[in-house]
């Protein structure tokens, strides 16, 4: 039997919402709501089909995103964010801003930087 362990909050999201594409996999559910697989193949830029597959398997494993197939040939498939999925919308809102706020800020000449800074 394993033992259940508890572990810092902020680790146990990271281990649930870390890697390269699992926060763009559900920014892109969060923007355009219910998705097939070759939209959010599309809406995720630079991911592959099987790493798509994979990274969506992973977070219904997770809770986060839910999936219905419909009986057609070819099979046609949806992807959702569950109830729990639907709960990080504001962190996403969140990430979003201090993204924005992040490049404006990076990308800006240095010097205009040091300026602004001493003024």
């Amino acid at each position: 039997m394993k033992k259940t362990e508890k572990i810092c909050p902020v680790e146990h999201s990271v281990n649930i919402l870390g890697g390269k594409w699992k926060l763009p996999i559900i920014y892109a559910l969060v923007s355009n709501g219910t998705v097939r697989f070759k939209e959010l193949e599309r809406l995720v830029a630079g991911i592959t089909p099987k790493m798509l597959t994979t990274q969506l398997r992973s977070l219904e494993a997770d809770g986060l995103v839910g999936r219905k197939v419909y009986p057609t040939i070819p099979p046609t498939v949806e992807y959702f964010l569950t109830d729990i999925g639907k709960s990080i919308k504001p962190m996403i809102a969140e990430l979003e801003k201090w993204g924005l706020y992040h490049q404006e800020m990076h990308l800006k000449p240095k010097k205009k930087r040091l300026k602004k800074q001493c003024n």
